[in-house]
């Protein structure tokens, strides 16, 4: 289901039929150094890691992560959305992209049309962001974005300082 599109992208729901797109991703060296070994080894595992995090995000609250395919070749690139953590007070924006598509704007072309999708379609006044010091790129594209820095943080178990960053719609 398509919930929007850029010049350069189509912004879609992700479903199971999506696991082998995911698994790919989650099992990149950027993933797994900035955002975390999810231990995911076989389709079947990212199936059942889809069903219980972004499919039920979006039967719960409506919202999820989203993937993005590139118009011409409708090959997915990477994915971009929301989720609201129990650590974190408002919700989180994020966005991972496998290595091949990283640096060509497509995070900031993504990540425009789900900033408007989170303040018109889902009324969210603030969001939340976070990520690790050493991810310089994430860092740059959130100020681009008019996120602002507020805090260190150490919101999950692994005692890891993550930089807080918060944007208000």
């Amino acid at each position: 289901m398509i919930i929007a599109e850029t010049n350069r992208l189509v912004i879609s729901k992700i479903s199971l039929e999506d696991a082998p797109f995911f698994l790919k991703l989650v099992n990149t060296p950027n993933w797994i150094k900035y955002i975390g070994d999810r231990n995911l080894k076989t389709i079947k595992d990212a199936e059942v890691y889809l069903t219980n995090g972004i499919l039920k995000s979006y039967k719960e609250l409506g919202f999820g992560f989203y993937k993005l395919q590139n118009k011409f070749d409708n090959e997915s690139i990477g994915i971009c959305g929301l989720v609201k953590r129990e650590q974190l007070e408002e919700v989180d924006f994020g966005f991972a992209f496998l290595p091949e598509f990283e640096g060509q704007g497509f995070g900031f072309e993504a990540s425009t049309a789900i900033l408007k999708l989170a303040q018109e379609k889902f009324q969210l006044k603030k969001l939340l962001a976070i990520t690790l010091p050493i991810n310089s790129n994430s860092v740059k594209l959130l100020e681009k974005l008019g996120f602002t820095y507020e805090k260190k943080v150490k919101p999950f178990e692994d005692d890891e300082e993550l930089l807080l960053f918060a944007k208000q719609l």
